[in-house]
């Protein structure tokens, strides 16, 4: 393993929250140094215009988004829409391989062309290493994780927010051998900024402050096909879901229930100790005491995923329920601590762990 101390970085997407964040947790971090910043409506305003709470990069000019711009830097983010960062990364791959990117869209998360196609509707652009350390690996008497394959990568493509939430629900008792995977269900509470900046009705203030509401439901959210992509790293052999989010009134956060059959015969004390092996020694996955649950609160503001399991003997099912600020572990703190794994850095080096509260 090498490691790269001092590292440049630009931003692509600037403007946008998962930008912004991007932009926020990097000024935490103290071997990057933060040069281009781009956008593409935005290009020549201020970026204190777009994110006033970065009062120490409001001064900065977004650039248009080109690989012109973005070539010449230790690491490049790409905080662009679905479809948009495939294109974007080959040409850097042209200029200059060892430039690290780091994609927080969709683009490369999936290893299936034909699921890309399905849920994206256009081209797959190609699979990248999968920017979630503590996912968990099938095959060994003691699972791996995925911290292993970002050890040294040039690539790296961070996981959907959603996904991140589930997976780390779940994965303890797919690789153990506790529950079945062809009958989750995942529903979910999640903050408005998980859709982005868009100017839509239903996302407008007065629309959303008083209301929850479900959307793409049915089986239509793109997020699934990755889901069932991680638990079948796990060891899933096949996996059906159910996967329903729902808009609430908070900025930012997660909250995920997912919940599985146990298998017939199982020891439902095995279940819990299944949840402490797979993360007593994680950072970031906090399994909760016994009896205490997950609060999007006390994520806020932090790259800790927060987790807790219990049984349900009547229904014969195992519940996990697992909170996470999206914007943190759910994207931007995600993608800075594989990119510590990446650089040979601490993994946890410029990462918030507590949370901000009231």
């Amino acid at each position: 393993m090498f490691m790269r101390m001092s590292f440049t970085v630009a931003v692509a997407g600037a403007s946008g929250y998962a930008g912004g964040e991007m932009l926020r947790v990097l000024l935490g971090h103290p071997e990057a140094r933060i040069e281009t910043l781009t956008a593409h409506s935005s290009a020549g305003n201020a970026l204190g215009e777009h994110q006033p709470h970065l009062r120490s990069l409001a001064d900065r000019i977004l650039a248009p988004t080109s690989p012109d711009t973005l070539a010449g830097h230790d690491v490049v983010v790409l905080a662009l829409p679905h479809g948009a960062s495939g294109a974007v990364a080959a040409e850097l791959a042209q200029r200059d391989p060892t430039t690290i990117v780091v994609d927080l869209g969709a683009d490369h998360r999936l290893s299936n062309a034909a699921d890309w196609e399905a849920y994206y509707g256009n081209a797959h652009a190609g699979t990248w290493p999968y920017g979630l350390p503590e996912l968990l690996h099938a095959g060994e008497s003691v699972p791996t994780k995925q911290r292993a394959v970002l050890a040294e990568a040039t690539r790296i493509a961070v996981p959907g927010c959603n996904v991140t939430a589930v997976t780390l629900g779940l994965q303890p008792g797919i690789a153990a051998g506790l529950i079945e995977p062809l009958d989750v269900v995942a529903v979910l509470a999640n903050g408005y900024s998980g859709a982005g900046k868009s100017l839509k009705p239903h996302l407008l203030a007065a629309e959303g402050l008083g209301m929850a509401q479900p959307y793409a439901v049915g089986g239509t959210h793109r997020h699934i096909p990755e889901i069932a992509q991680n638990l079948r790293v796990a060891g899933a052999p096949d996996v059906t879901i159910s996967f329903t989010p729902t808009l609430v009134p908070m900025s930012r956060g997660i909250l995920a229930t997912a919940t599985a059959r146990l298998v017939p015969g199982t020891d439902p004390a095995l279940v819990r100790a299944a949840w402490e092996t797979a993360y007593a020694d994680e950072p970031f996955v906090h399994l909760l005491p016994a009896g205490q649950w997950p609060t999007t609160a006390a994520t806020l503001g932090a790259n800790t995923a927060l987790v807790q399991v219990a049984v349900d003997e009547r229904a014969g099912r195992v519940v996990t329920v697992t909170a996470i600020d999206n914007l943190v572990k759910g994207t931007a703190g995600g993608a800075v601590q594989s990119l510590n794994v990446a650089l040979g850095l601490p993994e946890t080096l410029g990462l918030p762990l507590d949370g901000v509260a009231p």
